[in-house]
């Protein structure tokens, strides 16, 4: 971008008409981690959860999400903010809601990301190790905030082109292994029962469901760059749709060819004899591809890690952006950089966040992947199940609040209604059996989901606060551009 590009646009506002359809799917796209889930969580989910029933577990997530984006991309067309889910929850709810909302976005965005980190760091050190390079696993994670730190302060189509490269090379090592197994038939041929109800209601369902809805965290960030897309009435809702679309398709047909190409009577077996169950697509692509190809995947793998922190660190820096630049946080967050119009100060801050828990855990001596990468990406899984079911519930509110906008009652009331119930369900079996998905404590398994109310307080704290202070600008909480 030149320096006069910079100079029309007004100060402190994000860069405008930066971003297409594509550009944005990939940011989302990446931050699901597409090759992660399909390697770490998928396995996990049919060895805790339902096993061979995961295809249809992926089905009913799918459906959940598509029907959640009904209304989401609906309150695009007339709410456009990078707050995406505090905006919602400020102009539907009210200015109280949305603060709260902002805080609890930027746990679970953090949350999120400096989890992966966990377990980038881990898996780039072992990757070197088989290179005869010996770094510790916090090394690695450092110098993977390092650079998503320049990437993220910089234009944010550049992290874009970075994203789309990656994401390819992502899918496509996956697909080789798919189209293997799929023209091998599988272990004992092709079945379709990994989509039937007795299939899906095996073993643990809940739990299932669970490890599905995490591989799609990050897919509801396609309203968080509606200020800097190309025609955002029609950018924002095609690549929501999209993105949820290609991810779900994606998941849905890998998890079953996983399972044809286990067998399906030899999946959980083969799952419980192997010491890392992550390792099993990895074997799955050394039988049917080749040995030539694991060490490609295990870079791809450290790859899809990098895409999801520099996406998440993208989703957080606009959320302190947003913050600052409406009041709820002190307004040097709420600027840009004269010359990258990138939320620069948000990226700071962020930076800063992940380089001190990074430090407190590698100090601590605590497992990157066991604590740091299972305890906050399940806590940020169910930050976003809270975020979601409130702007469900925010949906419905505005178009009660706003009737003069023509919409079918399936959109504004059906539809926003259902998922906010089906949610609030999930939250609370995630809640209660914490410590059984993530292996925490007793007392961490209260400590890490209270961290939620806790962000949530301090949230409607600062919104009172602005209240008191500026009623007009409290007034126009999550109103944007």
């Amino acid at each position: 971008m030149s320096k006069q590009a910079s100079a029309d646009t007004p100060a402190n506002q994000l860069r405008p008409d930066s971003l297409g359809v594509g550009a944005i799917t990939f940011l989302v796209v990446s931050a699901a981690a597409p090759l992660t889930a399909t390697a770490g969580g998928v396995p996990m989910s049919m060895l805790l959860g339902n096993g061979a029933g995961i295809p249809a577990a992926f089905l009913v997530v799918v459906a959940v999400l598509l029907l959640f984006s009904v209304g989401y991309v609906t309150m695009t067309r007339y709410v456009r903010n990078a707050g995406a889910f505090y905006a919602y929850a400020s102009q539907g709810i009210g200015g109280i809601a949305g603060g709260a909302a902002s805080l609890v976005a930027i746990l679970a965005y953090n949350s999120m990301q400096i989890g992966v980190y966990g377990l980038f760091g881990a898996a780039t050190a072992g990757f070197l190790a088989t290179l005869g390079i010996t770094l510790p696993w916090w090394a690695c994670a450092f110098a993977g905030i390092a650079i998503v730190a320049v990437c993220g302060y910089r234009h944010v189509d550049l992290s874009a082109k970075i994203l789309a490269v990656l994401v390819l090379l992502e899918f496509l090592v996956v697909i080789i292994v798919d189209v293997a197994i799929l023209v091998s038939g599988g272990d004992s041929g092709f079945t379709f029962t990994p989509f039937t109800p007795a299939a899906f209601f095996s073993g643990s369902p809940a739990i299932g469901l669970l490890f599905c809805f995490a591989s799609f965290v990050g897919f509801e960030a396609t309203a968080i760059y509606s200020e800097e897309a190309r025609d955002p009435l029609k950018t924002v809702p095609r690549a929501t749709y999209v993105s949820v679309l290609t991810i779900g398709i994606f998941y849905m047909l890998t998890s079953w060819l996983m399972v044809i190409g286990a067998g399906e009577a030899k999946l959980l077996p083969e799952l419980q004899s192997l010491a890392d169950p992550t390792t099993f697509l990895f074997a799955l692509a050394e039988r049917y591809v080749g040995s030539w190809i694991v060490p490609i995947m295990s870079l791809l793998f450290i790859s899809s890690l990098f895409a999801a922190v520099l996406a998440l660190h993208n989703a957080v820096a606009r959320y302190v952006y947003v913050g600052g630049r409406e009041g709820l946080f002190p307004k040097i967050c709420g600027t840009t950089h004269g010359l990258f119009q990138s939320p620069h100060v948000g990226s700071v801050v962020q930076t800063v966040i992940a380089i001190v828990v990074i430090a407190y855990f590698a100090i601590a001596g605590l497992d990157p992947v066991l604590a740091l990468f299972a305890w906050l990406t399940m806590l940020a899984t169910l930050a976003v199940m809270v975020l979601m079911a409130l702007t469900a519930v925010a949906i419905f509110c505005y178009f009660r609040k706003n009737p003069q906008l023509q919409h079918s009652i399936f959109v504004t009331t059906i539809a926003p209604l259902a998922v906010a119930v089906t949610l609030a369900a999930m939250i609370y079996f995630v809640t209660v059996n914490f410590g059984v998905l993530t292996g925490a404590s007793s007392v961490l398994a209260v400590a890490l989901p209270a961290l939620i109310p806790a962000a949530a307080i301090i949230g409607i704290l600062l919104a009172t606060r602005l209240k008191g202070a500026s009623p007009d600008r409290f007034a126009q909480l999550g109103f944007g551009i």
